[in-house]
């Protein structure tokens, strides 16, 4: 399939015109569709088997809790491996996992703990099919159509949810929470189907795979040292441990306020779809009126709004409007925090950002239902409704002091080649380690400025693989100074210049235009050796202790 057709970023459905995106998106919302029918049941089901309101609001805990544990390992597979094939893997497990359920049911084995279990796994497939899913998305669509893919990808799922619910809620009260298994089970060979005949251009790297911890520190580097990405981490975490109380104690809400039963459970369901629905409908406009920061706490007030609304009343329509406004500040805040991910992130390490984003909010899910759940058993449902609106609001003064910042317009597009330089040794992949130093002759009024850039020059080499980052001055000539850092091998160094983005190109280019003379800044390549070891000789081989 011709999956890069150049196409105008027209509004919110222009990535749909790329036909192997709008495939996978097609077959995202049948296995979404599944999904949702599946929580209903699954949520019921718990609420109807056990009295406790820890039980019920660990569901949506074991859900979310593998994407904590898992996605760091599955960004690092992700980046290294074909992301097609590990979302093949994972739908497959997904399915069998599903079917497995099903049978469980069928034949009456079904407890509390088995819920939890099944749905742990079923976080388990999730934590390694989302990153691969989100890091194609880049791969697939054009960047100018990114922002729309994303927003588009998180309301393809929320979408479904103005009729899923509704849907669960009438098979589960027609037909039983069978039936609403084995179409859950058969919702997963849509996008099974899909990926398996699709095809897109993936960046292929010229080096070998990194080693798995190799790769996971790489990523970690990189992303502590964005501030871009630190701050969405952060209040992503804190946006999903305030806002999942909508989700996780809303069959408590339905069950116990508002005394309804599993339809009207899938009619509020319902509504919170479609409130997800209209902030998708409408995020293309929003985001040209105001900024990702501004949005952000658009939707923390959203859901701020919806749990209080939920926490205050006793009828059902009231409710219904609480969550079409919780279901818009839902989808409004995850999708600007994953675009803001996205473009801070470079091809070669977005994997390892977005499952690390995934984590850290997954984390925040897990950890708020779980919140959410023993204040309402230690309280009341009440309580712990209005302690979420204060978290809500709180996420949302947090951006005073951290707040998001955009990054459409950050080119961080890597060299599809590079020459690497002429050395006289004859280097091996692991030979290091390789000290590189690149020297700059600065007069004395541009000391200042020189400075400020090289502040962003060492963020910039160490999310790209530098270790050991420092500047030094000549002391018998001031106007030389002196960058220098490490990479562990010859195989790091090479990985460390594709790895260089535009940006960073454009930064090597000013500090160039600082420099006195009429030639380039002097870079010197050398490898480290051991003063202590042994050697015959005459001989001197790079390779002795790193090969």
């Amino acid at each position: 399939m011709d999956v890069r057709k150049p196409v105008a970023a027209t509004g919110p459905f222009a990535p749909l015109r790329n036909v192997t995106f709008r495939a996978i998106w097609l077959a995202g919302l049948i296995s979404g569709l599944g999904w949702l029918i599946q929580t209903i049941a699954m949520s019921w089901l718990m609420a109807t088997i056990t009295p406790s309101s820890m039980m019920v609001a660990l569901v949506q805990a074991a859900t979310n809790l593998p994407a904590f544990i898992l996605s760091i390992f599955a960004g690092a597979i992700v980046d290294n491996f074909n992301r097609r094939r590990v979302m093949l893997i994972a739908r497959s497990l997904m399915a069998l996992t599903a079917a497995t359920l099903t049978v469980l049911v069928a034949v009456g084995l079904i407890n509390p703990w088995i819920i939890l279990f099944f749905s742990f796994l079923a976080g388990c497939c999730i934590a390694f099919n989302d990153p691969a899913w989100q890091a194609s998305v880049g791969d697939i669509v054009d960047r100018d159509d990114l922002a729309a893919a994303v927003t588009l990808t998180s309301v393809g799922f929320n979408t479904v949810r103005s009729v899923g619910p509704a849907l669960g809620g009438i098979i589960l009260a027609t037909f039983g929470p069978l039936t609403a298994f084995c179409l859950y089970t058969l919702g997963h060979f849509a996008p099974l189907i899909v990926v398996w005949r699709s095809k897109w251009k993936v960046p292929v790297s010229r080096l070998p795979p990194e080693a798995m911890l190799t790769a996971i520190s790489d990523g970690v580097r990189f992303t502590s040292l964005s501030a871009e990405i630190k701050t969405a981490l952060t209040r992503g975490f804190l946006f999903g441990l305030a806002g999942i109380a909508i989700l996780a104690l809303l069959p408590l809400v339905v069950r116990d306020q508002l005394k309804l039963g599993a339809v009207a459970y899938g009619v509020l369901m319902a509504g919170f779809g479609a409130g997800a629905l209209l902030a998708g409908l409408t995020s293309t406009a929003l985001r040209r009126k105001l900024s990702d920061e501004q949005l952000l706490k658009l939707a923390c007030v959203a859901c701020a709004t919806c749990t209080i609304s939920l926490s205050l009343t006793q009828t059902a329509a009231v409710a219904v409007a609480a969550l079409i406004l919780g279901g818009a500040g839902w989808v409004l805040g995850w999708s600007g925090l994953s675009i803001s991910v996205q473009w801070a992130s470079p091809r070669w390490v977005v994997g390892r950002t977005i499952s690390l984003y995934y984590a850290l909010t997954s984390c925040g899910l897990a950890v708020g239902s779980w919140l959410w759940g023993m204040v309402t058993e230690s309280y009341s449902l009440s309580v712990a409704l209005q302690g979420s609106t204060a978290a809500s609001l709180g996420v949302a003064i947090l951006g005073l002091i951290l707040p998001i910042h955009q990054r459409k317009d950050a080119d961080v597009s890597t060299p599809n080649h590079f020459e690497a330089p002429a050395i006289s040794l004859d280097l091996k992949p692991r030979s290091g380690p390789i000290a590189v130093k690149i020297e700059y002759r600065i007069a004395a009024d541009k000391v200042e400025p020189f400075l400020a850039l090289m502040l962003q020059r060492r963020r910039a080499q160490g999310r790209n693989g530098a270790r050991r980052w420092i500047l030094t001055r000549n002391l018998h000539d001031t106007a030389i100074w002196t960058e220098t850092f490490r990479t562990p091998t010859w195989n790091d160094y090479l990985r460390f210049n594709y790895r260089r983005t535009a940006a960073d190109r454009a930064l090597d280019a000013s500090l160039v235009d600082l420099h006195l003379g009429q030639e380039a800044p002097e870079m010197t390549l050398s490898i480290e050796r051991p003063t202590a070891a042994p050697r015959k000789a005459g001989v001197f081989s790079p390779d002795t202790r790193h090969s």
